[in-house]
């Protein structure tokens, strides 16, 4: 097993960076034995991932980056090409080939393309991350914006009580959020842009 994965209980889902050619993004994988399997549904990293099928995974504890990218909003990064592969510069994680299978997808928010994806680490990435402890305030940030997310979909494919049960869940995350100290400026761009979406 790639040191890397050790670190990783397999079947849990993680929140990590998914580095493609020209993008970076948070998504969701899941150590199964030597891999990490992951889904991407739609947007550009899986359109990269068509054309050139390498990545980088790597890992932060900075939940505002996370969410930054998820919303597309400006980051400071500084990235370092390897070869075929392309990384953030100072961020632990690994690199390999990515093999995928693309399948039609239906769920609560609609009809939609999935590309099941697998990377097998050929190479770690270099890394520290600060001693920044987990907060309870930044496992609420991250649910908004999952929700924001879906949100956007609901609202394209015109499914408005999914649309509604999402902007509850929101508000909800966003009490607990503000309860447990949560101060960022990203939880109220959500829920401005949630009651502009209509």
């Amino acid at each position: 097993m790639h040191g890397f994965l050790k670190f990783l209980n397999d079947g849990q889902v993680y929140e990590v960076l998914l580095v493609t050619r020209s993008n970076a993004a948070p998504v969701g994988v899941v150590r199964r034995e030597k891999g990490l399997f992951f889904k991407l549904f739609g947007g550009r990293s899986a359109d990269e991932l068509r054309e050139h099928p390498y990545a980088s995974v790597q890992v932060t504890n900075d939940v505002e980056l996370i969410v930054r990218l998820a919303l597309n909003l400006p980051v400071e990064l500084e990235f370092e090409d390897r070869g075929k592969y392309r990384g953030i510069r100072g961020l632990p994680g690994v690199y390999g080939p990515v093999t995928f299978t693309e399948e039609a997808h239906e769920d609560y928010l609609g009809k939609t393309s999935v590309l099941k994806c697998s990377l097998e680490p050929e190479g770690i990435i270099e890394g520290a991350l600060p001693p920044r402890p987990l907060s309870r305030a930044d496992l609420y940030l991250l649910e908004m914006a999952v929700d924001f997310t879906r949100l956007k979909v609901a609202l394209k494919n015109g499914k408005a009580e999914a649309a509604r049960k999402l902007r509850e869940r929101m508000l909800e995350s966003h009490s607990s959020y503000r309860r447990f100290g949560g101060r960022s400026e990203l939880a109220e761009i959500m829920l401005r842009e949630m009651n502009e979406d209509g």
